[in-house]
């Protein structure tokens, strides 16, 4: 079972920066494509950004400019910079871990980690 750990939300003024990390317990060749997730009340889950194999980034219209999405291969961990905050940003924040198996493929979500920006 792969493990995904997500770190590094919190409350933060609009206008500030939060940085969160995810590490996935698993091998790095496995691997299809690393992304980030949020949710805000009574609303759907929405991509904010992903990175898949490729490298080639994508974010949504929304965040464009305002975050970065990278990663550490060594490591196995995503990160999502976040610049420029909104109260709009606020959510629980998920990470999805994509990976290829012998005659599939699979996706795991982290638990969420709550982001709350304050205006």
């Amino acid at each position: 079972q792969v493990q995904v750990e997500e770190s590094g939300g919190g409350l933060v003024q609009a206008g500030g920066s939060l940085r969160l990390s995810c590490a996935a317990s698993v091998s790095i060749f496995r691997i299809n494509a690393m992304g980030w997730y949020r949710q805000a009340p009574g609303k759907q889950r929405e991509l904010v950004a992903d990175i898949p194999n490729s490298g080639r980034t994508n974010y949504a219209d929304s965040v464009k400019g305002r975050f970065t999405i990278s990663n550490d291969n060594a490591k196995n961990t995503v990160y999502l910079q976040m610049s420029s905050l909104k109260p709009e940003d606020t959510g629980v924040y998920y990470c999805k871990i994509e990976t290829r198996g012998s005659y599939r493929d699979y996706a795991y979500w982290g638990q969420g980690t709550q982001v709350t920006v304050a205006s």
